[in-house]
C-alpha cells in the first residue's frame, strides 16, 4: 500500500511550481553573489595579485639572474679563445725562434765546415809541395850518393 500512495504522489510533468522554483533559485544565486561570492572572489583576486606581483618580482629576478648567467658565459668563451689565440701566437713566436735559431746553427755549421774544408785544401796542397819538393831532395840525395859511389 505504501508504494501506491508513493506511486500517486510523483508526477511526470511539471505543473506551475516548477516556475517558483526556478525564480527561487535565481534569487539564492543573486542574494549569494551579492552576500558571499563576490566578497570572496575579492579576496581571492586580491591575493593572487599579490601573489603575482610577489611572483612577478621572483621572475624578473630569475630573467635577470639567467641573462647574467649567459652573459658570463658569453665572456668566459671570449676570454678562453683569446686565451688560446694568445697561446697559440706564442707558440707561433716559439716555433719561429726555435726554427731561426737551427738555421743561425746551421749556417755556422755550414761556415764553419767551408772554412775547414778550405784549410784541408790549403793543408794538402802544402802537403803536395813538401812531399814534392821531399822527393825532389831525396831523388838529388840518392843521385848524388849513387854517383859518388
Amino acid at each position: 500500500m505504501f508504494t501506491l500512495a508513493f506511486a500517486q504522489s510523483i508526477q511526470l510533468f511539471p505543473d506551475g511550481t516548477l516556475f517558483i522554483h526556478i525564480a527561487l533559485i535565481l534569487v539564492m544565486i543573486w542574494a549569494l553573489n551579492r552576500t558571499f561570492f563576490k566578497p570572496i572572489n575579492q579576496v581571492i583576486a586580491k591575493r593572487m595579485r599579490q601573489k603575482a606581483g610577489r611572483g612577478g618580482e621572483a621572475d624578473d629576478i630569475l630573467r635577470d639572474v639567467e641573462e647574467k648567467n649567459k652573459q658570463y658565459d658569453k665572456k668566459l668563451l671570449e676570454a678562453r679563445s683569446k686565451s688560446y689565440e694568445m697561446i697559440e701566437q706564442e707558440r707561433e713566436a716559439a716555433v719561429a725562434a726555435r726554427q731561426a735559431a737551427i738555421d743561425s746553427a746551421r749556417a755556422e755549421a755550414s761556415a764553419y765546415l767551408n772554412k775547414e774544408h778550405a784549410d784541408l785544401d790549403k793543408e794538402r796542397a802544402e802537403a803536395k809541395v813538401t812531399v814534392a819538393l821531399d822527393a825532389h831532395k831525396m831523388a838529388e840525395q840518392i843521385t848524388a850518393t849513387i854517383l859518388k859511389g
